[in-house]
């Protein structure tokens, strides 16, 4: 079924989701606040001339949508405001959905008007590439809202999974930062360089995990095999419950990564730049591989 979708935000995520549907065929219209956000994601989408596209700055517009999906500020109290609002002005039966990376569903929808279609639906960036969706439940979310917006990622050639309870971090982030705990862990205590932690994900873990999960890494490895290690290793692994001093330091010192030239590495003087090309070409290169592995 082909869907009319609102796409509401008109930041680099807003305009590259917007990209994606139109680009498969869906009727879309992108909502921004002014012309002015609306011509930034004009420059920002690139698309032929007929596809299916629209945009407007009155809200109203969205009310003949079937699936809106919000991706404006990260703010709990902006986002309540404007699911309220959006909540009275689209069809009872429309599907809501917020593009949050971490912010309670429960919250957000707090005083939406129908919980039941109210539902995160948390895009990778850059979105063109990364083909995760993860679809995050509220605790009032039917599930006949849930395999709709699951059946839409798929057929817009993303790879959907359910987080049913709706908890701090969803499901990526929260093992993204077990993760990142534990390596800023090894670098802290003197163990091994941050470069060469990197280096064990990219050549060791990561690259199983490109092809497995971790539970399908366990089955392959052995059970027993992890059983055993898991005895002596998890009371050994780091349990920090507040940022540690790693990140804190680049923090308070301003250094927030590529996005302003430093991070735990140094991307000034264009560095960062051309990191990001970088980084774009071998996730499309790791995408072709997935796309053939669905072969397999």
């Amino acid at each position: 079924m082909k869907y009319i979708i609102g796409i509401c935000g008109t930041g680099l995520m807003g305009a590259s989701m917007a990209q994606i549907f139109a680009e498969q065929g869906y009727e879309t219209l992108i909502y921004g606040r002014t012309d002015e956000s609306l011509g930034r994601a004009k420059k920002a989408i690139h698309l032929e001339e007929d596809a299916a596209l629209g945009y407007t700055t009155r809200l109203e517009d969205l009310g003949k949508c079937d699936i809106i999906i919000e991706s404006i500020v990260e703010n709990l109290a902006v986002k309540q405001a404007f699911f309220e609002r959006l909540s009275q002005i689209v069809r009872p039966d429309a599907i809501l959905a917020t593009n949050t990376s971490g912010l309670s569903m429960n919250r957000i929808c707090e005083r939406v008007q129908g919980k039941e279609r109210f539902l995160g639906m948390h895009w990778f960036n850059p979105s063109n590439l990364i083909p995760l969706i993860e679809i995050i439940c509220n605790e009032k979310t039917e599930q006949k809202y849930v395999d709709v917006v699951y059946a839409l990622a798929k057929a817009i050639g993303k790879k959907p999974v359910i987080c049913r309870q709706d908890v701090p971090g969803f499901i990526a982030n929260r093992i993204q930062f077990a993760v990142l705990r534990e390596c800023m862990d090894i670098v802290e205590k003197g163990i091994a360089s941050a470069e060469d932690v990197d280096a064990v994900m990219k050549y060791g873990l990561g690259f199983r995990y490109a092809a497995y999960g971790p539970f399908e890494v366990a089955d392959f490895g052995g059970l027993d095999t992890f059983y055993h290690i898991s005895e002596y290793l998890n009371e050994d692994l780091c349990d920090a419950k507040e940022p540690q001093k790693q990140i804190r330091d680049l923090y308070e010192q301003g250094h927030y990564g590529v996005k302003n030239g430093r991070g735990f590495y140094d991307y000034s003087n264009g560095k960062g730049e051309e990191a990001v090309k970088i980084r774009n070409r071998k996730f499309k290169d790791m995408k072709d591989c997935l796309d053939k592995w669905e072969e397999y």
